[in-house]
């Protein structure tokens, strides 16, 4: 007497064979599990489409099920860190993100400053609350194409957020640990200074680099390289070093002027003997184009530009890694 389930085997359409991983018949149900890794959304649904067509009239089935099975996607966490808060750290986040996105990659961010979020805003993604699929969170979309998690989706707006660290390090796991989908490169923008969710990001979520922004002036440097030792310690290589806010162009005379300092960033990165990723200028338009929710990174301006050249450097040392 033949194996019924050989049977089923040879009934199922040819791509379907040759991705199967079991199958089984029990009490009339056909259970099929095939490899899905590869296929989009329209593969996946067509292949499962073929298979219940090919089973449902085979001999004792009445009912068929089929998983597809998918390998979870290598993905790649960036973290944005700064020893201090003030430096601009958000927006080169939502930025970089969205400049690395322009090049084709498949970006995603996470506003993981617990207790001051932005990205919403940066983004213009306000008022929109994430749903949730099973037990994960799933990203809200927006029109730059850089799918976004933050506290501030899932809390009431104005409303401040008094956690201890273990509070704080577990809504970083939801964030992270999301239905990310195919995302590729996660973009982490981090909490300023060195405390409790930077040590859970490196302690969980151990990112694969990490970009450091700084002013150019003294002061925020001291606290950038108290940043850089705390991924050194967390073995998390730094990519390399943004100098924001480097200098202003009046608007009105064009006179240039450097109310932070000249170069701060790129001397102390020389000096730790890391990459100089580029500096960005203290432009008014770059604020009210943060503020509008409209990041300048998504257009071809000279305001986009800055951003430009330092998701490429990021985009080369991403490269480089595999």
């Amino acid at each position: 007497m033949s194996d019924p389930t050989e049977t089923l085997r040879a009934a199922l359409p040819p791509l379907a064979q040759s991705r199967l991983q079991s199958l089984r018949l029990a009490d009339g149900r056909a259970i099929v599990v095939l490899d899905a890794g590869g296929l989009d959304a329209a593969g996946r649904a067509q292949i499962e489409a073929e298979v219940k067509e090919a089973l449902a009239g085979q001999p004792g089935v009445s009912e068929v099920r089929v998983a597809l099975m998918a390998d979870k996607p290598r993905r790649t966490i960036i973290a944005v860190g700064s020893g201090k808060g003030g430096v601009g750290k958000s927006t080169v986040s939502a930025n970089l993100a969205i400049a690395l996105s322009r090049q084709g990659r498949k970006v995603g961010l996470v506003d993981a400053d617990i207790y001051g979020p932005s990205q919403p805003r940066l983004l213009g993604s306000e008022g929109i609350k994430p749903q949730a699929r099973g037990d994960k969170l799933v990203p809200v979309p927006n029109q730059w194409g850089v799918p976004l998690l933050s506290m501030g989706q899932l809390i009431e707006p104005g409303k401040a957020i008094a956690w201890r660290g273990p509070m704080a390090g577990n809504a970083l796991g939801q964030l992270v640990d999301a239905e990310w989908g195919e995302t590729q490169v996660l973009i982490v923008d981090l909490p300023p200074g060195t405390g409790d969710v930077q040590l859970t990001m490196l302690q969980r979520h151990k990112p694969a680099g990490a970009v450091i922004v700084s002013t150019p002036q003294d002061l925020a440097l001291i606290d950038a390289r108290r940043a850089v030792q705390l991924f050194e310690v967390g073995q998390v290589p730094v990519i390399g070093m943004v100098e924001n806010m480097a200098g202003y162009q009046c608007p009105h005379c064009g006179e240039l002027s450097d109310p932070f300092g000249q170069g701060g960033a790129e001397a102390a990165a020389a000096e730790m003997g890391m990459d100089f990723l580029g500096r960005v200028p203290l432009q008014l338009a770059i604020r009210q184009a943060s503020d509008a929710g409209t990041p300048p990174a998504a257009g071809d301006g000279p305001e986009g530009e800055a951003f430009a050249a330092i998701a490429r450097r990021v985009g080369i040392w991403l490269d480089n890694r595999k």
